[in-house]
């Protein structure tokens, strides 16, 4: 699994790159108009460690051969993913809005990029109230909702090579690899056996976080 996140991921960590050459200050691969180029950067880094580190995390057998990994990771998780979440907003507010993209496709950036952050909020109270279950659900959640870029290199390539381009039918094609992934985390959530709501509380109680 861990290989086919970070496949998924691919092409928005590349392009991220290139943009990330551009603000640099190398040749201008990709149109940008930002009064600052931070916030694109801090997004453009955070996304893509959030992406490849957290595909990690779905490794079991990684977790197991190295207990403290899962833990650990997911610390810096926590602190790349509010990142994510919050430099996502802040030039979903306060940027202009790219071309062909109307008020439905930025409804949908607050929209989405505020459950990310609440998920990732209530995954990290979960897991200080020891809730593992809680816990695993709202951080897949969250990873689902940071991946949609890769989604929609997909719902957004093929739908307007089928019905066009246009600021609604766009946004509607975006939208759907955020909710394809959200769909797809959700049977991810509920497949894997819990044996027993008391025995997989008792074995997966984590630490408490200090």
């Amino acid at each position: 699994m861990p290989l086919g996140l970070i496949a998924l991921s691919a092409v928005p960590i590349l392009a991220g790159s290139l943009r990330l050459v551009e603000l640099s200050g190398g040749a201008a691969i990709l149109p940008a108009e930002l009064a600052s180029p931070l916030p694109l950067a801090v997004h453009i880094v955070t996304a893509s460690v959030y992406s490849v580190l957290g595909a990690f995390q779905f490794a079991a057998g990684f977790r197991r051969r190295r207990p403290g990994w899962h833990r650990a990771a997911g610390r810096l998780l926590v602190v790349f993913g509010l990142a994510v979440a919050l430099s996502a907003l802040w030039l979903t507010a306060f940027t202009p809005r790219p071309d062909g993209s109307g008020e439905v496709y930025h409804l949908f950036r607050l929209f989405f990029g505020s459950t990310m952050l609440l998920s990732i909020a209530l995954g990290f109270r979960a897991i200080r109230r020891q809730d593992v279950i809680r816990h695993r659900a709202w951080m897949i959640r969250a990873y689902a909702i940071a991946l949609a870029a890769g989604a929609q290199v997909f719902t957004l390539g093929i739908g307007e090579a089928i019905v066009g381009k246009g600021d609604t039918s766009s946004a509607l094609l975006a939208g759907a690899g955020w909710v394809i992934n959200l769909a797809v985390a959700e049977w991810v959530i509920r497949r894997r056996p819990t044996v027993t709501r008391g025995v997989a509380a008792g074995r997966a109680r984590a630490p408490r976080l200090r």
